[in-house]
């Protein structure tokens, strides 16, 4: 696989898989190779995801206890992504992220040998997905970043949607195959399951040798200065943060609470559960489908905004529903907001962000993101322990309504020709 992914192909520039094209990316052996291996490793990821969150209603009635499964995967990116940001730029990303990917197989079959011997506590196993989330963080912006070396620039939207994608195939697959080993078996086979996908990827990157230039080492902490300096310079970079800041704290509503609501409001059984979370990833996949397209036509601003009000919606219909099924349609508006949210500020912020400081300007944005998503995790988690969970619900879904006003007015998104 050497050097794959640093010339194209020509093809016909009109298609969908020629230059610029929804499957252009594909057209790229490496590409290929790697979207494959991470469809089996973002399943795993799913049915832990899964797996965790249903254990966590099993071990606890806490709903700040059952919101932090989530927080608990996501805070290690806001504490750790930026040093992993600047071991991307300053270490070969490739080894980057077999050291990741191997360290996160570890600790799975860990967590399956501790669950199947019946050792699990809730606090054990928020431990155990904090260290598989600092894995995700240190394996997150070397391969964000290693999607330039994959296709070419002219390609590299279309690349990010496309893992998305497989990110929400495997969201759509992983959550019902996850309640079916549960029921099966328990939540141990999924965590076992889980910690075997990462084998795949390993594989692959051990037989990847991109053409890669050699890499200017800086020390970590002056490293770290100069991607936040950057960032911190660039008004365009500057809304972009924000905007990441809002809108995962106000859709960490949903994540967190889904479990719960399932649980404890709608009665739901474990299948039930997957059949949700299915949707969501089915929706994710059709809006990935088209989303660049209603970017190019309607511009970040307007598909912030239609997510935003999508997640604010749904949020606020699960508050009130008494049935799976009454929930179901609405889950599947949350999966195509996740996407017009997430991918949009993705493409913006990697569009603006130099390649020798690529994945210190990724890292800080995943920092920001994914840090709102942990605090809101934790934060609606608290008031429906303080309150109830309709409350809650319709208290994030309130704050995403008057964040994308405001930022709409005073925080426009950057246009194409900013830098």
């Amino acid at each position: 696989m050497a050097g794959e992914g640093s010339h194209e192909t020509s093809v016909d520039a009109d298609g969908p898989i020629g230059p610029g094209g929804t499957f252009a990316p594909f057209r790229y052996p490496a590409f290929r190779a790697i979207w494959i291996a991470n469809l089996f490793s973002n399943l795993g990821a799913t049915l832990q995801s899964v797996a965790a969150a249903w254990l966590m209603t099993d071990l606890t009635t806490s709903h700040q206890l059952i919101g932090l499964v989530q927080s608990s995967a996501t805070v290690p990116i806001m504490l750790f992504g930026v040093f992993a940001g600047a071991i991307a730029d300053n270490f070969d990303r490739r080894r980057v992220m077999l050291a990741a990917q191997i360290g996160m197989l570890l600790v799975s079959a860990a967590l399956a040998a501790m669950t199947w011997a019946g050792l699990i506590t809730p606090y054990l196993l928020l431990g155990f997905t904090i260290t598989v989330g600092i894995g995700t963080a240190l394996n997150s912006p070397a391969w964000q970043a290693s999607v330039r070396q994959q296709v070419g620039l002219r390609d590299l939207p279309q690349a990010i949607a496309l893992n998305t994608i497989s990110f929400n195939l495997a969201r759509s697959v992983g959550p019902a195959l996850g309640g079916l080993l549960i029921s099966l078996w328990n939540v141990s086979l999924a965590f076992a399951v889980n910690a075997a996908s990462y084998i795949a990827m390993i594989v692959v990157l051990l037989r990847w040798r991109p053409d890669t230039p050699p890499v200017e080492r800086q020390a970590i902490l002056p490293a770290i200065a100069t991607g936040v300096r950057f960032c911190a310079g660039s008004s365009a970079i500057r809304r972009v943060l924000l905007r990441g800041l809002l809108m995962g704290f106000g859709i960490a509503g949903y994540q967190a609470l889904v479990p719960a609501v399932v649980r404890d409001r709608l009665h739901g059984n474990e299948l039930e559960f997957g059949l949700m979370l299915g949707l969501f990833g089915i929706g994710s996949i059709v809006a990935a489908l088209f989303i660049g397209q209603l970017r190019r036509r309607w511009g970040l601003d307007v598909v912030l905004a239609a997510g935003a009000c999508g997640f604010a919606v749904t949020q606020s219909v699960l508050a009130e529903v008494h049935s799976v099924a009454a929930a179901l349609p609405f889950t599947f508006v949350a999966g195509m907001a996740w996407v017009s949210v997430l991918t949009s500020i993705n493409v913006a912020m990697q569009m603006r962000s130099p390649e020798r400081i690529l994945g210190r300007c990724l890292s800080i944005y995943q920092a920001v993101t994914f840090g709102g998503m942990a605090v809101g995790s934790w934060a609606w988690g608290l008031v429906a322990d303080w309150y109830d969970l309709p409350f809650a619900l319709h208290l994030a879904a309130g704050f995403l309504v008057i964040s994308i006003a405001v930022t709409w007015i005073f925080v426009p998104m950057p246009v194409a020709e900013e830098e």
